[in-house]
C-alpha cells in the first residue's frame, strides 16, 4: 500500500503574484517614510520603475488605498496620505486593549519553555540597536509582540493588532531613528516582569511601552508638521 493512499490532490504552491511584490515593495516605501506623506503617486511611473503593466500597480494601490495610505482621487493624483493623528490614537487603543489581556495571560502562563522562544528576538533587537538598523528593528519589534500573543495561547488576536497597526507603523517608524534603544529597554522590562509572575507589573510594563506614542506624535509633528493632519 502507497505511504501517500491516505493524500487527497494537492495543488501546487503559489508564488507571490506580481501584484503582491509591487504592493510590498510600495508598503515598505510608504512605512519607511521614503515615500513621505504628500508624496504624487503614478501608476505609469511606477509600472515604468518596476517593469511590470499598469494593472498590478493599480491593485496594489487600491490595497494601500483600504489600509489608508494612499489617497486615490480619480482624475487627479493619488498621494501618500497624511499621518491622520485621530487614527493613530485608536489604533493605539485597540492594540492596548488587547495586548494588555495578553500580559495578563503571559504572567499566569509563561515557563522557561517561553523565554527561551523570546530570547533570539531579544539578543537580535539588542544588535539592531547597535547597529542603528531602523528597518531591522522594526521587524524584530512586531515579531516580539507577535511572539508574546502565541506563546500565551492567543496568536489569533496579532490578526486584529496587524490590522488596526498600520495607521501607527509610520509614526513607530520614524521615532526609531532615536527611540530603538528605549524600546528595546521597554521589551526587557516586559519580559522581566513576566518572569516575575507579577501581572500588574507586566500590565503597567505594556501600558507604558505603547503608551510612548503620545509624546512621539508630539515630538514629530513639531519636526515634520506637514506629514500630519491637524485634526485638533
Amino acid at each position: 500500500m502507497s505511504e501517500n493512499a491516505g493524500l487527497g490532490t494537492l495543488e501546487p504552491l503559489a508564488r507571490a503574484s506580481v501584484t503582491d511584490q509591487v504592493y510590498e515593495a510600495l508598503h515598505a516605501q510608504v512605512l519607511s517614510l521614503a515615500l513621505p506623506p504628500g508624496t504624487k503617486m503614478s501608476e505609469s511611473e511606477v509600472a515604468k520603475q518596476l517593469g511590470v503593466s499598469r494593472q498590478p500597480v493599480r491593485d496594489a494601490f487600491y490595497r494601500l488605498s483600504k489600509l489608508g495610505f494612499l489617497v486615490i482621487q480619480p482624475q487627479k493624483a493619488t498621494l501618500v496620505s497624511k499621518i491622520h493623528i485621530q487614527d493613530v490614537r485608536r489604533a493605539r487603543f485597540i492594540r492596548t486593549a488587547i495586548e494588555v489581556e495578553v500580559m495578563r495571560i503571559a504572567a499566569e502562563s509563561f515557563g522557561p519553555a517561553d523565554f527561551a522562544a523570546l530570547q533570539p528576538n531579544l539578543d537580535a533587537q539588542k544588535i539592531a540597536v547597535a547597529q542603528e538598523d531602523r528597518a531591522a528593528f522594526h521587524k524584530l519589534d512586531d515579531a516580539f509582540h507577535q511572539i508574546l500573543c502565541a506563546r500565551s495561547g492567543v496568536e489569533f488576536v496579532w490578526d486584529a493588532v496587524r490590522e488596526s497597526k498600520g495607521h501607527t507603523d509610520r509614526v513607530r517608524f520614524l521615532s526609531l531613528a532615536s527611540g530603538s534603544q528605549r524600546a528595546y529597554e521597554d521589551h526587557l522590562v516586559i519580559v522581566e516582569a513576566l518572569r516575575n509572575g507579577n501581572s500588574e507589573e507586566a500590565v503597567t510594563a505594556m501600558r507604558a511601552h505603547l503608551g510612548t506614542i503620545e509624546s512621539i506624535i508630539k515630538q514629530l509633528r513639531e519636526t515634520n508638521h506637514s506629514w500630519f493632519l491637524d485634526e485638533e
